[in-house]
């Protein structure tokens, strides 16, 4: 089963990054392989949004939760879709450069098919997904003012 985690010193503000990921109606313009995404009901706290993920020949759809805890955190509940589970945490926390961004994803498909498909390209997909997070920081805010912008931080740990 697919796990990712990372983290990222940017040059924004945790508020900034946030907001960026929190904007989950939006993903399409920027989040390679979304293809579509519908906020059902959003509140300060929660949203409920469905998005579609495409690559090659498969174009997937699913539902979630999305628990907002300004400006800290950012969790991802699988409700409805292809997957057997999806697990998604977003962690913003200031840094004397900015803001430390802890990113974990795991989640399996109930397709085989689809769980191989993902698997080949799994890796390479989560960076280009954490790159056009910030990528949409820089067109949204501007460039970063230190020299610390999308340094990697080793992590073999989930962030929790």
């Amino acid at each position: 089963m697919p796990k990712h985690a990372e983290k990222r010193v940017l040059s924004y503000q945790p508020e900034q990054i946030f907001d960026l990921v929190a904007d989950v109606g939006r993903y399409p313009e920027f989040l390679p392989w979304c293809t579509a995404a519908k906020v059902r009901t959003q509140t300060t706290s929660e949203l409920v949004a469905d998005l579609t993920i495409g690559f090659g020949p498969f174009r997937e759809s699913f539902t979630s939760r999305v628990t907002l805890e300004r400006p800290g955190t950012i969790t991802v509940r699988y409700e409805k879709g292809p997957f057997r589970y999806l697990r998604n945490v977003w962690r913003f926390s200031p840094d004397p450069q900015g803001c430390l961004v802890e990113f974990f994803v795991d989640f399996e498909f109930s397709s085989r098919i689809l769980q191989m498909a993902i698997g080949v390209v799994f890796t390479e997909a989560t960076r280009l997904m954490v790159s056009a997070f910030i990528k949409r920081a820089r067109d949204i805010y501007g460039p970063p003012q230190s020299a610390m912008v999308g340094s990697s931080i080793p992590d073999s740990k989930p962030a929790t």
